[in-house]
């Protein structure tokens, strides 16, 4: 958190993702809660937190303490309206959030808003989720939400697993039976004696969740799990139709015309479905990694920690991703080291993901699935487990989550020779990388300049210099408004 003590402190402020300062000073000069200080509360609530001073004033984008003369009518305003719930949905505030400072006997509040957690989400004003109420902070400023997003947050809310929904009129004529087949003999081959291998084919499927019976309605059919999982494209197309799953293997010249040495994505010549895309990625993942001669027994062993961590990376993309927002599946090789991205925001704070022992997955059933066959973590250990087998051969892990152009979470995997300084080391001159950052608008031309500066571990100055170049030069332009439109790289 940051901490204020001095003027200097003050002079050297901006506005950023996790900041935001308010004069107010009131129609008398004491002080007032600021009315647009509720869309910065809901926006830190539902994003990553973040900071609220009260009592510091700007002028062409420098700071300076005005102060507060009636600090505590502040205060108190502040928890009233906290508890009313048709101001504000949640309180997540307690005395320890909300701090009166003294600096050269002028006096500011702090406030520091957390991270509401996924059953308090949306947090938003006006007793109505909906037309406006609701925002999050991208950037430097707070943004009203759409109401697909706001219905995503709220299915979040009351949906613990997203995957066990029965998909009306879906059945076995749905699936493709050979990616069925295929993964009973996995699970045969792992577990001979299960009682549940010499099921019929529907029977099978009721027991692992794929499809199942409304013991309220009647209704029976697939479930959505049952779809991904085993399902053929043109089924899975209807069912989830923001489904999509793509593999890249890209070149090491991001320049090239070239734009990927090999690409899976569902083309209608495999089933699409999200057991097979494991199949196919696995191995071309892996394709290239050393293993060296050991044995386990009298046999040798392929398998090592490095094989483990990008198998379990990549169901752990699969499992934790939300199918009905509209980013899709993307796993990316490349010589500097995998990316793997799913749709939807993290449910646990990537520190906490990071240190396990907590564990909240979006598609549970989907996950069992992959348990079943003895792939995936339990437990909340996967990521750790993930790190581990990662950094033990000199690779750097970093995992976020972002919210433009739509909500997804990356895991970035990089080789340790590739990264030689720490992640979050300060950079104080311009980008040395254009050819980087046109790559990436290149692929993905809604980029804002926080996740350009996150991907490239720049600070959003440097990025921010390096694009101011790159259209002086020519190279890119913006195309729309600054917030919400895209880039272009002119080739």
């Amino acid at each position: 958190m940051i901490k204020i003590r001095t003027l200097e402190d003050i002079a050297t402020l901006s506005e950023t993702v996790d900041l935001e300062c308010k004069l107010a000073a009131g129609k008398d000069g004491k002080g007032q809660l600021p009315v647009d200080f509720w869309p910065t509360y809901s926006a830190f609530a539902n994003t990553h937190g973040g900071v609220i001073l009260l009592g510091v004033k700007e002028k062409q984008g420098n700071f300076s303490l005005h102060g507060i003369a009636d600090p505590q009518r502040i205060v108190t305003t502040l928890f009233n309206h906290l508890n009313n719930r048709q101001k504000v949905s949640v309180n997540l505030l307690t005395d320890q959030n909300v701090k009166v400072i003294i600096i050269d006997e002028c006096t500011l509040i702090q406030v520091y808003v957390p991270s509401a957690n996924r059953k308090q989400k949306p947090v938003y004003l006006n007793g109505n989720p909906f037309k406006g109420n609701t925002y999050r902070r991208l950037h430097d400023g707070d943004r009203p939400c759409d109401d697909e997003t706001v219905k995503r947050m709220l299915a979040e809310q009351v949906e613990d697993s997203r995957d066990t929904h029965i998909l009306s009129g879906f059945g076995l004529k749905d699936l493709d039976l050979e990616s069925l087949h295929a993964y009973r003999n996995m699970l045969a081959a792992h577990r001979p004696d299960h009682p549940w291998i010499a099921l019929a084919d529907q029977e099978f499927l009721q027991v692992v969740g794929g499809y199942r019976q409304d013991r309220q309605t009647g209704e029976k059919g697939l479930t959505l799990a049952g779809l991904l999982m085993f399902g053929q494209w043109p089924a899975i197309q209807e069912g989830a139709p923001f489904y999509f799953a793509d593999y890249q293997e890209q070149p090491e010249d991001k320049t090239s015309q070239t734009r990927w040495l090999d690409r899976v994505v569902p083309d209608g010549s495999w089933s699409g479905n999200v057991f097979d895309f494991f199949r196919k990625v696995s191995r071309k993942l892996m394709a290239d990694l050393k293993v060296p001669f050991a044995l386990k027994g009298n046999f040798r062993q392929d398998d090592t920690p490095l094989h483990r961590a990008l198998r379990e990376a990549l169901v752990n993309t699969l499992v934790h991703a939300d199918y009905s927002d509209r980013a899709s599946i993307l796993v990316v090789k490349d010589p500097g080291g995998f990316l793997f991205r799913n749709p939807g925001q993290m449910r646990v704070p990537a520190e906490q993901a990071l240190r396990g022992g907590e564990s909240d997955c979006r598609n549970r059933t989907l996950h069992q699935m992959f348990l079943m066959i003895n792939l995936g973590e339990r437990a909340g250990s996967g990521l750790p487990k993930i790190r581990q087998g990662w950094e033990a051969k000199g690779g750097r892990l970093h995992i976020f989550d972002s919210f433009e152009p739509y909500d997804q979470t990356r895991l970035e995997m990089s080789w340790g020779t590739i990264l030689a300084e720490p992640v979050k080391t300060p950079v104080k001159t311009p980008v040395k990388t254009p050819v980087k950052i046109l790559a990436l608008l290149k692929d993905e031309p809604f980029l804002t300049i926080p996740a350009l500066a996150e991907q490239l571990e720049r600070s959003t100055s440097a990025v921010e210099r390096a694009l101011r170049k790159l259209r002086e030069a020519g190279k890119i332009r913006r195309i729309g408004p600054a917030k919400g439109g895209r880039w272009e790289v002119v080739e």
